[in-house]
């Protein structure tokens, strides 16, 4: 089969008809979301009809014809669209993964992602100055987790400036760090300098 007879193979597979099955079983592969654009590529079909058909898949996972909701949603996050288990299910995965022994942020590494999450763009010094230990280990982790990413290198003293990526995002379950909750305002400022009375 030549290349041009595959395109033609492909291009007829896909219509109005199948359209919703195609994305589904995109979806069910994909690691990250995905824009609608990049489904209608994929697909060779219109933006407009895969919006659509993404709408529909929602809406049947969701239960909204009456049916029962499934274990798992379609949610729009990091810019696209990707499967997540439905929240209220959240338990049965627990239960799944009970007697795995998944490699889990440390304690010092969630309190080390959620100074850079809410004071981004910051520097490891500054990060170290707000929780008041070394944080080397733990940046180190984090960008090896993909969780953070260097944003700049300031000209002057050197130092690196760090932010949040996109998995972060995806990890969430959200759109953009404005969905976190406003906790901003308890936490030190990064150029704070700590006098502790006793």
């Amino acid at each position: 089969m030549t290349h041009d007879e595959t395109q033609d193979h492909t291009t007829e597979a896909v219509n109005a008809d199948n359209l919703r099955s195609a994305i589904e079983a995109i979806l069910m592969v994909t690691e990250l979301p995905l824009s609608l654009m990049a489904l209608a590529t994929a697909l060779e079909m219109p933006v407009g009809e895969v919006r659509a058909a993404v709408a529909d898949l929602k809406a049947d996972y969701d239960g909204v014809a009456g049916a029962n909701a499934r274990g798992f949603e379609l949610r729009e996050v990091g810019g696209g669209w990707r499967i997540f288990v439905r929240a209220d299910f959240d338990w049965a995965v627990r239960l799944f993964i009970a007697n795995e022994n998944p490699t889990k942020l440390s304690q010092a590494a969630l309190e080390t992602l959620a100074v850079i999450a809410y004071k981004q763009p910051i520097s490891r010094g500054q990060i170290a100055s707000i929780r008041a230990v070394n944080v080397d280990s733990v940046v180190r982790t984090l960008l090896s987790r993909g969780l953070i990413t260097e944003l700049y290198t300031d000209s002057e003293s050197g130092a690196i400036h760090y932010g949040t990526t996109e998995l972060l995002l995806e990890v969430l379950g959200i759109n953009s760090l404005d969905e976190m909750p406003l906790i901003s305002p308890f936490l030190p400022d990064a150029n704070s300098n700590f006098d502790v009375t006793i």
